[in-house]
């Protein structure tokens, strides 16, 4: 299965990012894809709820990389 965004790419792009990080990305990120089209938008809500309560730990993982690469492409005003 090929994937959105390169995990090397990631890397790169947003070196803070650790090995479990990009770990829970892929797992969670193929998980998304192998679904129905048509359930993706339902199981990426619920991972991201599961993640944000820490009810799952590769949901939690998942959020927490998330996090880090939006964190790193926010700008704030001088």
């Amino acid at each position: 299965m090929v994937l959105p965004v390169d995990p090397e790419r990631l890397r790169r792009e947003f070196p803070e990012l650790t090995d479990d990080d990009l770990d829970a990305y892929v797992t969670v990120t193929k998980r998304i894809l192998a679904a129905k089209a048509g359930d993706r938008p339902r199981l990426t809500r619920e991972v991201l709820e599961k993640g944000r309560q820490k009810k799952d730990d590769l949901s939690a993982r998942y959020v927490a990389a998330v996090d880090k690469m939006q964190r790193s492409t926010v700008r704030r005003p001088s």
